[in-house]
């Protein structure tokens, strides 16, 4: 499967219930990392967000679903593996994989937000897609 970029976990006690569920935060916690590991490749957030005049380069929206057990010690992989640029949002789409078996799967929006007229406002993503070169 095609994918964007990825970052590599060591799941630890605590990561999840005795079932092996992860909470919740973990799974938005990783995703989130893989993410800014994601926009270091193109100078990272402060400087991006330089170089668009945006005050961040903010969440709007995430959801997961919950797939299969994570335990003490599993090497986990979050992938991101779609993007769908918006007019002012991107839906990135994540799986987080232990091996070939899907853990869990993850979407999350964001957006360029740029101060104007004392208020944030998303502004549009094609300068953003363009430094990300898609």
């Amino acid at each position: 499967m095609p994918h964007f970029h990825s970052s590599d976990y060591q799941v630890s006690f605590g990561d999840c219930d005795p079932a092996g569920i992860a909470y919740y935060p973990n799974m938005f916690r990783w995703v989130d990392k893989t993410y800014h590991d994601w926009l270091r490749g193109f100078g990272g957030h402060a400087h991006l967000c330089a170089e668009l005049g945006a005050v961040g380069l903010g969440l709007i929206d995430l959801k997961a679903q919950f797939r299969s057990p994570l335990r003490d010690g599993d090497h986990l992989q979050v992938v991101m593996i779609g993007m769908d640029w918006g007019t002012r949002s991107l839906l990135i789409s994540y799986q987080g994989l232990v091996g070939e078996r899907l853990a869990f799967e993850a979407q999350e929006t964001r957006g360029v937000f740029v101060q104007k007229d004392g208020r944030l406002s998303a502004a549009p993503m094609a300068a953003l897609r363009a430094l990300a070169g898609q």
